[in-house]
Formats: structure tokens, C-alpha cells, sequence
């Protein structure tokens, strides 16, 4: 019994102590953070959409084809005498490429020559017995026969020098031959003839092939849609291409449309455009694939934002902005083209929004935020 009682007043003890407390909290005040800290927000970044004149680009595929592209072939026929060119070779217009043996043709000049000198002296005794017997036929020696005879042989000599010059011509332009020289500048190939063997006119490989690399040409097919935008960017001037590899990570150059092809090719729908390139540093190379930016036009003035802002909905595109109140809106947008890292508006945002450009993912409708303009965390780094 006494232990019971013992118990109870314990018990009566603690909750009188509990009770105590409990009201003294209640009229403690609540310290400083718990009354003036706000919910968190959503951290973000945000930046102001921009005013730029933005490039419109038409996109197609293509492929390099050298400016010129000659076969080394002989004009004579002959043996392969040597090759003055190294394969993969920068030569220029007017190099000796490769030589023919040259005695047999220098052999027909001179053989052309000795009957030329032949020829002139037959006619200098021709000439010398036509004036004598013209003397003669004015004292009635000669005959008027015998005169006009002379004088037929005269003309025979003549027309045989003629001849014989006119061989020697063509036997100088044959000994001319045996030097192979180039008719380009450009690359040499891979030799398909080694010095020794005969060569002739009608053979069926060249000795090599030269490419004419700078400048270069790039054939590209556009679809036949983008026909009239090509043709009104042409209107207006000169038109930039671009060109880079086909997985788009290296430029190789900077051209000009040179010609639209005169048809549209029905079976794919696409025409062909050809542009031209200077090309110093041998960037581009023939039959390489390459991508192409044909420039069409500027939007001048254009709202352009990040690109990464963009998110799309059932609706179309959409994108975040920051009102006044911190709170985060979803503005439906209507776009434009989108270059690299920078998408135009077209309508649906005004040029004073807030965009949000990180954290958007994590953002609804009304959400509150904690938003860091993007030029105070570049001077932050800084």
C-alpha cells in the first residue's frame, strides 16, 4: 500500500512538471528564423532574350570535285623514257611531267630538214635556168615552149620545199611531244606507268592524272522546295557557303554558289547546286563528302533566347519566365530558326521577360523561385 502510494506521487509529480513547461514554452518567444525565413525556392538561372541580325541557313549534303581533272596521256607513241614527278606532287602549268624517247623523232627532223635544204637549192638552179631562158626567149634562143617548161619546174620545186617545210613542222611538233609537260596546275596521282614500258596515244591507262585542287568546286543537291529561296539569295549578290565534314565538328571552308543546275532531277525531287571554293591549305579533297551551309538570308533584329530554354509541350514550344513576384509563369512561344546554341521567338515573349534557362525541369506553374541572372554568375567566376 505505502508502495502504491509512493507511485502515484511520482506520477502526479512529472505531470505537474510537464504542465509547467508547457506553458512556459507557450509564452517564450519563438526565436528570429522560424518567424522571417520564406519557403526556399527553386534555384534557377534566367537571362534576357537578345536583339541580333540572325543568319538563315539552308542545310545540304555534297561532294568535293576538283576544278579540273586531266588525264596524262602521250600524243606520240614511243617508249617511257623517265617520269620528272613525284606521285602526290604540287605541279604547276608548263612542268615536265615525263619524256619519250626522243631519237627516232629527232631523227625525222632532221632527215626533214636535210630534204628542205635539198629542196632549196633545187629551186635556186631552178630559178637561175628560169631567168636565163626568159633572156634567151627574148633573142628567139629558147623556145616559148622551153620557157613555159622551166618555169612549170619552178613551181614544182616551190610546191615541194612547201611540202617538205610543212613536214619538218610536224616532225618538230612531234620531237616536241617526247617532253610531257602539265597543262594544269594541281596534284599529281598514283603513276599507272613506269619509265620503259611503250606508251601510245590510244592506251588504255594515262601515265597519272593531275587534279586541279585550288580552287575546288563542291557539288551539293538541295530539295527542289528550297529552289526559289536559292534563287532570290542570289538576286541580292554573292552567296556564302560553308563547308564542313559531315559530322559537322570541322570547318573546311568558306565559298561561293558558282551555278544552279539547269534542271530538278523528278526521280528525288532535289536540284544541284555547284559552289566554289579557294582552297590554299588543301582542306578540301576531291570525292570527300562534306556538309554544306548555303547563307539565304538575316532576320535583322531578331528575339533570340538560348535555346535550352525551349521545352516542348502537347502545345507546341514553351518556356519559363520569372514575374515580378519571384514566381515562375509558362509562356507559350512560336519559334524561328534555331542556330547552334541561340533559337529565335517569333511571338509569345516580350524582350523585358526574365527566361529561365537552368533548372527549368524542376519548375510548375506558380512555383517560387530563386533566380541568379547569368551575368552575375559570369562575374562571380570572374
Amino acid at each position: 500500500m505505502n508502495r502504491t502510494m509512493a507511485l502515484l506521487g511520482i506520477l502526479s509529480a512529472s505531470v505537474g512538471v510537464a504542465a509547467i513547461s508547457a506553458v512556459a514554452l507557450e509564452f517564450l518567444p519563438l526565436p528570429a528564423f522560424a518567424l522571417d525565413t520564406p519557403p526556399a525556392g527553386v534555384p534557377v538561372e534566367v537571362t534576357s532574350p537578345k536583339r541580333e541580325n540572325v543568319p538563315v541557313f539552308l542545310n545540304g549534303l555534297g561532294f568535293v570535285q576538283a576544278e579540273n581533272t586531266v588525264n596524262i596521256t602521250p600524243q606520240i607513241s614511243g617508249q617511257l623514257q623517265s617520269v620528272s614527278f613525284v606521285e602526290g606532287q604540287q605541279v604547276r602549268k608548263g612542268d615536265l611531267l615525263a619524256e619519250i624517247d626522243p631519237r627516232p623523232f629527232q631523227a625525222t627532223v632532221n632527215e626533214a630538214a636535210a630534204k628542205i635544204a635539198q629542196d632549196q637549192a633545187n629551186l635556186a638552179n631552178g630559178q637561175y635556168l628560169l631567168e636565163k631562158d626568159t633572156k634567151l626567149a627574148g633573142q628567139q634562143i629558147v623556145t616559148q615552149e622551153e620557157l613555159e617548161q622551166q618555169r612549170a619546174q619552178v613551181n614544182a620545186l616551190s610546191a615541194q620545199l612547201q611540202q617538205d617545210q610543212s613536214a619538218k613542222e610536224s616532225a618538230d611538233i612531234s620531237l616536241t611531244y617526247t617532253q610531257i609537260r602539265s597543262p594544269i596546275d594541281g596534284r599529281t596521282g598514283i603513276r599507272q606507268i613506269d619509265p620503259g614500258n611503250q606508251v601510245s596515244p590510244t592506251g588504255a591507262v594515262p601515265i597519272v592524272t593531275i587534279t586541279q585542287t585550288d580552287p575546288i568546286s563542291v557539288i551539293s543537291t538541295l530539295r527542289e522546295s528550297d529552289l526559289e529561296k536559292v534563287k532570290s539569295a542570289l538576286a541580292t549578290g554573292p552567296v556564302t557557303v560553308t563547308a564542313s565534314s559531315v559530322d559537322l565538328t570541322t570547318e573546311l571552308g568558306t565559298g561561293e554558289i558558282l551555278v544552279i543546275d539547269n534542271e530538278i532531277d523528278q526521280d528525288t525531287g532535289t536540284i544541284k547546286i555547284k559552289s566554289t571554293f579557294a582552297n590554299p591549305q588543301g582542306n578540301l579533297w576531291p570525292g570527300q563528302s562534306v556538309s554544306l551551309r548555303i547563307l539565304q538570308k538575316y532576320l535583322p533584329d531578331a528575339l533570340t533566347v538560348p535555346s535550352a530554354a525551349l521545352q516542348r509541350g502537347p502545345e507546341g514550344y514553351f518556356l519559363y519566365v520569372v514575374d515580378p513576384d519571384g514566381k515562375a509563369q509558362v509562356k507559350n512561344v512560336a519559334i524561328g530558326p534555331i542556330e547552334g546554341h541561340s533559337a529565335v521567338i517569333a511571338n509569345g515573349l516580350a524582350a523585358t521577360d526574365n527566361v529561365v534557362i537552368t533548372g527549368q525541369y524542376r519548375l510548375s506553374p506558380g512555383a517560387t523561385v530563386d533566380a541568379t541572372p547569368v551575368a552575375a554568375i559570369a562575374a562571380a567566376k570572374e
